[in-house]
């Protein structure tokens, strides 16, 4: 059996076996005995990614052996993520302005809503007033450590990692090939180390979603606070399906002649995984290997667009940011101008830049898009509990978004394998 398929039944298994325990009431049971081996799969994943990411961008950078190569690739990396969210925002506004999902909740059901997650809004709003207290260039101040260990330590420094895997590639190209061959020899065994670990971890890949899922199932809130968001949350999955069936897909056919078929049977499994996950960064070993290795994407090219992409590709959540800020404003009773629409576009565009790529990030970028459009941030609230199957959903378009960007950018430096290419025995090996 293929390994998407594993996943897809250890999903449904662990939706059913949540449900079943919520109706025995056995809700700490799953807590205490079943959501354990979840984190761990988590962590295991989390543990393997500064090490792959450190690893694959010294071993691309240096194979390429030139540097107008890395700043082209650069070039088309940065304009294409820049260029998808944008338009990932664009798709979530005229929705969102379309549907009107404000509309559909009543002032009972905002009153429960405000006063119920209240507590987990404030938490929210305090994060972001401490991201919004910096200087215009603390971006860039952040990006750059000063001690590479302790970045290396912390998965919320992923850039500072990918900054200076770049230089340190950078910097084996210009010294002779003599004497950095045996650096490059050492990071090249270094990467195939961690795949074959990622290997090994994907055989327990089944167990680790079917505890999450079983987990998320017993924390669900309330089915009644959540009738009133359905439309919301509607709205929010029609931008991302728009997305991930009808906007990816065209990129892919224009741009790198890949048939859909062949992008999702590739990358089935690392969706699955971001799913399971809502997070990018634990999900990045998966994308790399299946970017790689199934759909073809060359080392060199995966090893520096899939990382970035990880970092500071978010259209998934740039795309429910549009739509949050113009239901919060609509339950509000505010007009939001044209004007303001627009600036939504690039606050939010900017924001999904500096979300981080962990489960509910984009929540706290979101509270500086509602303070810059005029909308009061204590609306938060009113999404909190639909927030987390809607953060599933979203984490799956960012890692599709990083998938079709790296097939994009290496079909454009002629570095993109045909199907013939490509190993028949990898899924063999892996399943």
């Amino acid at each position: 059996m293929k390994l998407h398929w594993k996943i897809l039944i250890g999903m449904v298994l662990g939706v059913l076996f949540g449900f079943l325990m919520n109706q025995l009431g056995q809700k700490e049971f799953v807590s205490d005995w079943i959501k354990p081996f979840g984190t761990i799969f988590i962590n295991v994943l989390k543990m393997i990614a500064m090490p792959l990411i450190l690893a694959s961008i010294i071993t691309g950078l240096a194979d390429l052996k030139d540097f107008s190569k890395i700043s082209k690739m650069g070039g088309k990396t940065i304009t294409y993520y820049l260029s998808t969210t944008a338009i990932a925002v664009t798709i979530g506004l005229v929705l969102a302005n379309i549907v009107n999902p404000g509309s559909f909740i009543n002032e009972e059901a905002r009153a429960t809503l405000l006063e119920t997650f209240s507590g987990d809004a404030t938490i929210k709003i305090e994060a972001a007033k401490a991201a919004k207290e910096t200087t215009p260039l603390q971006p860039l101040v952040d990006m750059v450590p000063d001690n590479l260990f302790s970045a290396m330590i912390n998965n919320g420094s992923m850039l500072q990692v990918i900054f200076f895997a770049i230089l340190f590639g950078i910097a084996l190209i210009l010294i002779p090939e003599e004497k950095s061959r045996g650096v490059t020899s050492f990071f090249s065994g270094l990467n195939d180390v961690v795949l074959k670990i990622i290997d090994i971890i994907m055989f327990t890949a089944p167990l680790g979603v079917f505890a999450l899922l079983a987990a998320l199932i017993v924390e669900i809130p309330d089915a009644s606070l959540l009738s009133g968001l359905v439309v919301y949350a509607l709205t929010v999955t029609a931008g991302l399906l728009i997305m991930l069936f009808l906007f990816y897909p065209t990129l892919l056919i224009v741009f790198a002649k890949i048939k859909p078929k062949r992008f999702f049977k590739a990358m089935m499994p690392a969706q699955l995984l971001a799913f399971s996950t809502s997070s990018s960064a634990a999900t990045l070993p998966v994308t790399m290997e299946r970017a790689t290795e199934h759909l073809g994407v060359d080392e060199d090219v995966s090893s520096f667009v899939l990382p970035l992409g990880a970092t500071i590709n978010m259209d998934g959540t740039a795309l429910y940011q549009a739509v949050a800020a113009i239901f919060i404003a609509q339950v509000m009773n505010i007009d939001l101008t044209i004007t303001q629409q627009l600036m939504i576009i690039v606050t939010a565009t900017l924001a999904s830049i500096g979300s981080a790529a962990v489960p509910g990030a984009g929540m706290v970028m979101l509270v500086i898009v509602l303070a810059q459009a005029g909308i009061p941030e204590a609306g938060l609230a009113l999404i909190f509990a639909i927030d987390r199957p809607l953060d599933m959903l979203r984490t799956v378009i960012n890692v599709s978004s990083d998938a079709t960007a790296a097939a994009i950018v290496a079909s454009s430096e002629g570095l993109l394998k045909d199907p013939g290419e490509l190993d028949p025995n990898a899924e063999k090996i892996r399943s």
